[in-house]
C-alpha cells in the first residue's frame, strides 16, 4: 500500500486511517455495500456472479471522527478452475492480506455455503480475525438471521456481527461507525475529495461492461472484455470516449451488436447516461465490438485488469 498518496486534513486535529478487505463469495453484495459505504459508485454490479474480477479501492470519510476509511472491494472467492478465475482469487486474498481489517460478506439468504466455509478456513489458516456482515436480512425471517449468526460465530473468529441490507442502506451507518472509529490513527492517504484509486479511463470501461453483464448476462460468458481505447476533452466541456467490446467468437459479436445495430446503441445509451451522471457534464460514447479469440491467454490483458497472470 506504499503508492498511494500521503495527504492528510488542513487542520492538525488528530487523524485515522486505515484499509478495511471486504471479502466473501460471489454475489454476496460486496460491490453494492462498498459504494453504499462511500456513497457513490465506485465498483460495478450485476446479477451475474464474478462481476468484479481486480481490486477495487473505495475511500469514505467520517469527518466527525476525523477518519478515512479505504475499502479494498475484492473479486468473489470460490474455487477457481480456469487461468481467469485464478488471478480473480488471488487478487481477492492479496487484497485481505494487505488490508488492516476484514469484512467477510455473507449473503443470508444463501448462508453458510461452501464458498463461505472455504473463505473461513482460509481466515482462520492465515490467523486473520474478521467483522460478519450478514447482507440481505430484509429477505430473511429472524430466526433464521439469529440460527445463521450463531452457526457463523462457533467458528470464533468475528470480532462483531452487523446486520445489514446494503441495496436498501439498513445498518449500513452503524457498520461505517464501527471501521471509523477501529481504523488505525495516522494521516489520510488520499485527498479528501477523491473516492477511488480507479483511473477514469477505466471505470468508463467498467460502466460500459456492467451494462453488458446487466443486459445480456444470459446469453455471454463474464470473461467479455472492455477497454477505453480514446478519450478525448472537447472545447465545449463535453468529453467524447471511444471504447472495445472484446469478445472471443463471432456469434458474441453479433448478440453484443444485435438486429441492425440496436443492441449495442441500447447498451451505449445506457452507459452513456450513467457516465453523465458521474462526470456531470455531456458524453458521447463510441463502442465498437471486436473478435479477441484469446485474450484470456494474453498476458497484457491481465496487467490491465490490474491481475497476475501466472497464479
Amino acid at each position: 500500500m506504499s503508492d498511494v498518496l500521503i495527504t492528510s486534513p488542513e487542520d492538525n486535529s488528530s487523524t485515522r486511517c486505515g484499509f478495511v478487505a471486504v471479502v466473501g463469495a460471489p454475489n454476496a453484495g460486496k460491490s453494492t455495500l462498498v459504494n453504499r459505504l462511500v456513497g457513490t459508485k465506485v465498483s460495478i454490479v450485476s446479477p451475474k456472479v464474478q462481476t468484479t474480477r481486480a481490486r477495487v479501492l473505495g475511500i469514505a470519510l467520517d469527518e466527525n471522527l476525523g477518519s478515512q476509511v479505504i475499502f479494498i472491494d475484492t473479486p468473489g472467492i470460490f474455487t477457481p478452475k480456469r487461468r481467469l478465475e485464478r488471478a480473480m482469487v488471488h487478487a481477492a486474498w492479496s487484497g485481505a492480506g494487505d488490508a488492516d481489517m476484514v469484512a467477510l460478506v455473507v449473503d443470508s439468504e444463501r448462508g453458510l455455503n461452501d464458498d463461505v466455509r472455504l473463505i473461513i478456513e482460509k481466515l482462520k489458516e492465515n490467523n486473520r480475525r474478521a467483522v460478519l456482515v450478514l447482507n440481505k436480512v430484509d429477505l430473511v425471517k429472524r430466526d433464521s438471521l439469529l440460527a445463521l449468526t450463531a452457526e457463523l460465530n462457533a467458528f470464533d473468529i468475528f470480532d462483531h456481527v452487523f446486520m445489514v441490507s446494503a441495496e436498501k442502506g439498513d445498518g449500513t451507518d452503524d457498520l461505517m461507525r464501527h471501521f471509523a472509529t477501529n481504523v488505525p490513527d495516522g494521516p489520510w492517504h488520499f485527498p479528501e475529495d477523491q473516492v477511488s484509486d480507479m483511473p477514469m479511463r477505466m471505470l468508463a470501461a467498467e460502466i460500459t461492461r456492467e451494462q453488458i453483464f446487466r443486459q445480456l448476462h444470459q446469453e455471454l460468458p463474464y470473461s467479455t472484455n472492455v477497454e477505453t481505447d480514446q478519450w478525448e476533452e472537447r472545447e465545449d466541456g463535453s468529453v467524447r470516449i471511444d471504447q472495445t467490446i472484446y469478445v472471443q467468437r463471432e456469434g458474441q459479436k453479433a448478440i453484443v451488436l444485435g438486429k441492425q445495430g440496436r443492441q449495442i446503441k441500447a447498451l451505449g445509451a445506457l452507459a452513456r447516461t450513467e457516465l453523465e451522471e458521474i462526470l456531470e457534464r455531456r458524453v458521447h460514447l463510441f463502442l465498437f465490438v471486436k473478435v479477441r479469440e484469446n485474450w484470456l491467454e494474453n498476458p497484457s490483458a491481465y496487467r490491465d485488469m490490474g491481475l497476475e497472470y501466472d497464479v
